[in-house]
């Protein structure tokens, strides 16, 4: 798939504030994709942890560039970046991505909130971004998949901040949403990707299950969004797109020739942030 969404995707992107691509990665790149990450020794040494406030543990491994490395070449895919530039209806680059890691019976739940809500702060004026979530074990609502309110990007930016023992969208508007608008568990296999909008509610439960949830989060903000000031997260520089064979290709050699997946000493390591 080289990223061209149809009409009615982009129609469901805009009414619902996300749209699910299943197999946007086939099965052979989705294995290439688990294995990887599970290889990947800098996901261990540098995850995050985020306690939720009710004995679980999520973590997360955030970084800024999209390199020369597999999960470079996945943020410049044309599948990813051509969806992306047809949903928000711009350019974009590549804001930031992050891996979710989720391990069996201690991973911890992630509050509602919007992507927005701490994006804005960074100078960015508009909610004209969007984030890839690509599922690399399958994600089910046993091991804490992802939750999102149908059409909650249509109220625009909820106010975050502490509310009680969690970090997130005020908690009274949310109660309110959740009686009009649809709760959708984003039950995805291994590959398939859910698109969605930085202003959508979103939230997980914590993993109680004894399988792993990993997933990767690719997030991108348009050229006419760049932000007016500096923050921990990049401005607009324009992306050099690759093939989708690119994935593929690099799978090939990666294993064969021991290289680094991800080596966080070239990269800009932010930190912990949200899934």
């Amino acid at each position: 798939m080289s990223g061209k969404v149809s009409a009615e995707q982009i129609a469901a992107f805009q009414d619902d504030g996300f749209l699910i691509v299943p197999g946007l990665f086939d099965p052979e790149e989705a294995k290439i994709l688990h294995a990887a990450a599970k290889a990947d020794k800098a996901f261990d040494e540098h995850a995050h942890d985020l306690e939720d406030g009710e004995g679980g543990k999520a973590q997360l491994v955030l970084w800024n560039k999209a390199g020369e490395d597999l999960w470079g070449a996945i943020a410049r895919s044309e599948r990813i970046v051509n969806a992306m530039e047809a949903l928000l209806d711009d350019e974009v680059y590549h804001y930031h991505s992050k891996m979710s890691i989720k391990r069996p019976r201690t991973g911890g739940a992630w509050s509602w909130h919007q992507d927005y809500g701490y994006w804005y702060q960074n100078g960015c004026l508009f909610p004209d971004m969007a984030s890839a979530f690509i599922a690399i074990d399958p994600n089910t609502k046993a091991n804490g998949c992802m939750q999102v309110l149908r059409g909650s990007h249509k109220m625009g930016r909820i106010e975050h901040g502490r509310f009680g023992d969690q970090t997130g969208a005020d908690p009274e508007r949310v109660e309110a949403a959740m009686k009009t608008m649809e709760l959708v568990y984003v039950e995805i296999a291994p590959g398939d990707t859910l698109f969605f909008h930085s202003n959508t509610l979103h939230r997980s439960d914590q993993n109680t299950s004894d399988t792993p949830r990993w997933s990767l989060l690719c997030c991108y903000n348009t050229k006419h969004n760049n932000p007016y000031k500096k923050s921990h997260h990049p401005c607009y520089e324009p992306i050099e797109k690759l093939p989708d064979s690119a994935i593929r290709e690099m799978g090939a050699t990666l294993f064969e020739s021991g290289t680094k997946f991800w080596d966080p000493v070239e990269d800009e390591t932010v930190g912990a942030g949200k899934e």
